[in-house]
């Protein structure tokens, strides 16, 4: 008997070694169930009210409601909206559009000459209209903006305002705002198509050809892959875009090659210029030419001359242009001379800040400038012409080294000159460009979850 119980035993610790989940498991129902027959007799009913109950009213006043009722049927509320002026547009057209039934101010609009110009006159279309109104369809107040000039920082605004009396019209002027806007691109095909695909604007995307027309050959050089982020000004006007301004920074990335760039204006400049990163301007001592557009006619060295019919040598080139076309000084410098010399006509002598390298620009049609006047490099100084001896229009234009003719096409070609920023302006420079690489960081960013 003895030797059963501790075979029955060695088999129980067996099957528990074994089996010790079902083990558990059984244990557990075994507890559950003792719990449940518990619960099962413990009263789950309402403890006995001690007190009778009794039934309690109470008579409520009720809520003044009539006066907040005739506000709500008297309020009145202003509806807003906004169109773009047409070329065919009537004041009844345009109120139409703008969803008003205001006969009082299509009359107004159709008889008051300031309200016609801005509205309804040559070269308006286009423009956006904004109108506030009543409830009952009729004008309030009715907006419009311009500028008059692509160049101008300020724009005009025409206000149409509801009177006791009808309706009065006034014009003001106010400053066009700057914002910044980030963008950047990938190439996938040509420059103009990854800009495109960017909705940057074609005048910002001429802007990053010039900045890095040096260093990147954005006809042939581009590969798929490369990349563009740029940060610029967008010139606003009651919060519409009138235009693109200048690109303060931009990045290009070109077969793996990173090329930087910033705008940057020395203390007491008048203008500015793009610098790297480094502080070494992108800008060459000189430009290339004295226009943007040339096409040259007349080399420099020995030649017969066109009027005076003899072999003689020619101390300048030639480049053939429209009367009027701008000239541009290709480099900072002061005003020697400007007025009218002998064959040349009317010239304009530059000397440039290195002192030993004068500019001639001779046979002008105008001159923009007067002697002793500082110029910078771009900044236009007069117009072509045919002045002095010359058998068309056309603008001679001479580089001189200590007062000797050299070839400008030479000179030109081969200058390496870059100038840094400046001591005085190292701290300025270095706080824009903090700022700048994290906008740049920005926009870069923006582009690869895009595109990812």
């Amino acid at each position: 008997m003895k030797q059963e119980l501790i075979s029955t035993g060695l088999a129980l610790a067996d099957f528990v070694h074994r089996h010790p989940k079902r083990i558990t498991a059984v244990i557990a129902a075994l507890l559950l169930g003792g719990g449940g027959g518990a619960f099962a007799v413990a009263s789950l009913a309402p403890t006995a009210p001690s007190e009778p109950l009794r039934l309690v009213s109470e008579s409520v006043q009720s809520l003044q409601l009539g006066g907040q009722v005739d506000m709500l049927d008297t309020h009145r509320f202003t509806l807003y909206r906004s169109e773009q002026t047409r070329t065919s547009d009537t004041p009844e057209a345009l109120l139409k559009r703008l969803g008003l039934a205001d006969p009082a101010a299509a009359a107004f609009l159709r008889k008051d000459t300031i309200a016609q110009q801005a509205l309804f006159g040559r070269g308006t279309a286009g423009r956006t209209v904004t109108a506030e109104a009543t409830d009952r369809l009729e004008l309030q107040t009715l907006r419009t903006h311009w500028v008059e000039n692509d160049n101008d920082n300020n724009f005009k605004r025409l206000v149409v305002d509801k009177t006791a009396d009808g309706f009065s019209v006034r014009v003001e002027t106010a400053p066009l705002v700057a914002t910044q806007r980030l963008t950047s691109g990938v190439i996938r095909g040509t420059l103009y198509a990854a800009t495109d695909e960017a909705n940057l604007p074609d005048s910002v995307t001429k802007q990053l050809t010039q900045i890095f027309e040096s260093s990147v050959d954005f006809h042939r050089g581009l590969r798929r892959g490369d990349r563009f982020s740029i940060v610029y000004e967008s010139l606003e006007a009651d919060g519409e875009t009138i235009r693109s301004g200048r690109i303060l920074s931009a990045e290009m990335v070109n077969r793996g090659k990173t090329f930087q760039a910033i705008w940057f204006t020395e203390p007491g400049a008048n203008k500015g210029a793009y610098y790297g990163f480094d502080g070494q301007s992108l800008r060459k001592a000189y430009l290339a030419a004295p226009m943007e557009t040339t096409r040259m006619t007349s080399g420099f060295g020995m030649r017969d001359h066109p009027v005076l019919g003899y072999r003689r040598e020619h101390r300048g080139v030639d480049y053939a242009a429209p009367t009027g076309s701008p000239v541009r000084t290709i480099g900072d410098g002061r005003v020697e001379f400007a007025g009218v010399q002998s064959g040349y006509g009317n010239v304009i002598y530059v000397k440039h800040r290195n002192a030993k390298d004068t500019t001639v620009y001779a046979h002008l049609s105008r001159i923009d400038v007067k002697t002793g006047d500082n110029v910078m490099q771009g900044e236009r100084i007069g117009a072509v012409g045919q002045t002095g001896i010359a058998t068309g229009p056309h603008l001679h234009f001479e580089f001189r080294v200590n007062n000797e003719p050299q070839d400008p096409t030479e000179i030109l070609a081969e200058q390496r000159e870059n100038v840094p920023v400046s001591p005085g302006g190292r701290a300025a420079f270095a706080k824009l460009s903090a700022g700048m690489k994290l906008q740049l960081s920005a926009a870069s960013n923006i582009s690869s979850s895009t595109f990812e």
